[in-house]
């Protein structure tokens, strides 16, 4: 829940994505990202909100198990936008909602795709 201070995000225009955390990590790791590379990010953002689907070198499916993500009872596909060099977020796509659900949010590359 938004608190006092907190960043107001808009709503998506119509026919785009509305943009949600999955969890605290996801809120801190996006905090992080707009801190450290702030025109990335917004580039990042602004991509997720029209086109989440797109594929490019720095925007794709996960792989194997990483792939699938159960949201909300919901198995969704997950990607992966490349941010940075090193920094990425991981998403989760409700086509049926136009949800896109950042599951991870990071300024250095996840661990788990090594």
């Amino acid at each position: 829940m938004p608190k006092r201070g907190d960043r107001v995000a808009p709503p998506p225009a119509a026919g785009g994505w509305d943009l949600r955390f999955g969890d605290a990590a996801a809120v801190d790791g996006w905090d992080q990202l707009c801190r450290q590379a702030p025109g990335p990010t917004l580039a990042a953002w602004t991509t997720l909100r029209t086109d989440p689907r797109r594929r490019s070198e720095r925007q794709h499916p996960l792989k194997g198990e990483l792939g699938i993500r159960s949201i909300g009872g919901r198995m969704l596909d997950q990607w992966q936008l490349e941010v940075t060099g090193a920094g990425r977020i991981w998403y989760a796509i409700d086509d049926e909602r136009r949800v896109v659900v950042l599951t991870l949010a990071s300024v250095g590359h996840p661990a788990r795709t090594d």
